[in-house]
C-alpha cells in the first residue's frame, strides 16, 4: 500500500465510528470472524480497544491483521483501522 493510498484510507476512517470493540476478554475467534465479515462488506474497519483491556492497540493490531489477511492502516490511541480489498464485485472499492 502506498503512502497516498494510506492517507486516503485514513481520511475515510476519520469519519467512521468503531464497528468492533475488544475488551478484557481479548481476541476471540468470534471477534476475528466478525472483523473478517466486515472487511468483506466494507473493506475498511475501525476497531476500538476498550480501557479495561489488558493490552494496547499496538499489541493486537498486527495479530488481528495477520489473522484476517488485512493491512494495518493506522493505530491511533486505542483505535485500529484495517483495510483489505474485498473479493465482492458488486461494491465500490475504496482504492
Amino acid at each position: 500500500m502506498t503512502s497516498s493510498e494510506r492517507a486516503t484510507l485514513r481520511s475515510y476512517a476519520m469519519h467512521m465510528q468503531p464497528t468492533t470493540h475488544i475488551g478484557k476478554y481479548g481476541i476471540a475467534d468470534t471477534v476475528i470472524k466478525q472483523i473478517d465479515e466486515q472487511l468483506n462488506c466494507r473493506e475498511l474497519v475501525k476497531i476500538a480497544i476498550l480501557r479495561n483491556a489488558d493490552f494496547s492497540a499496538e499489541d493486537v493490531a498486527e495479530q488481528i491483521a495477520q489473522s484476517v489477511g488485512a493491512e494495518v492502516v493506522q493505530v491511533m490511541g486505542s483505535k485500529i483501522t484495517l483495510y483489505r480489498l474485498s473479493s465482492r464485485e458488486n461494491i465500490r472499492h475504496l482504492i
